[in-house]
């Protein structure tokens, strides 16, 4: 086995294990407090969770907000020091095509709306090797920390939510 797919497996292994539950990112230093503002219902809004970059991401994806049909991913792109929106954030998608391969015509770049929501339309990922269906995310935003996750897709459905949460850069 190469060094680049040994770097694939330890990714993949890494992402398997956080999307399981089994390893959560540490969002602040160690020992600081966790201030967390609210959203309209009271809940805290917990900066999103990274999550493997994989060895597939490529820049300069295109201006779109479809690659694809039969899996709908939307949420709202907020502020973890606030719970406000963040309009005009910027999110990359990148996942594999129906024929597992990562390519071209299975990237986008889109652009939150005035509210912060964002609606990107894809197949539903295939599985592939031991990775569960997944789409990469990048979010960026000015005055903010660049954020890489995933989103898992659960078995059977057509659509899912996923807001992601930024944390304010210092």
């Amino acid at each position: 086995m190469g060094r680049m797919e040994k770097l694939v497996v330890l990714l993949s292994l890494l992402t398997a294990v956080t999307a399981l539950g089994l390893l959560k990112p540490w969002p602040v230093a160690v020992g600081a407090p966790l201030l967390l503002a609210q959203d309209s219902g009271g809940r805290p809004c917990q900066p999103t969770p990274p999550d493997a970059l994989g060895p597939f991401y490529k820049p300069g994806a295109p201006v779109r907000n479809r690659v694809g049909e039969g899996y709908v991913l939307s949420g709202v792109v907020r502020s973890a020091g606030t719970c406000a929106p963040i309009p005009g954030a910027r999110l990359e998608f990148w996942l594999g095509g129906p024929d597992g391969n990562y390519d071209d015509a299975h990237r986008a770049t889109l652009f939150a709306d005035g509210q912060g929501a964002f609606r990107f339309e894809s197949n539903f990922p295939p599985r592939y090797s031991f990775r569960p269906p997944h789409i990469h995310i990048r979010a960026t935003a000015e005055g903010f920390k660049t954020l890489v996750t995933q989103h898992y897709p659960a078995a059977g459905k057509t659509a899912g939510t996923m807001d992601l949460v930024l944390v304010p850069a210092p």
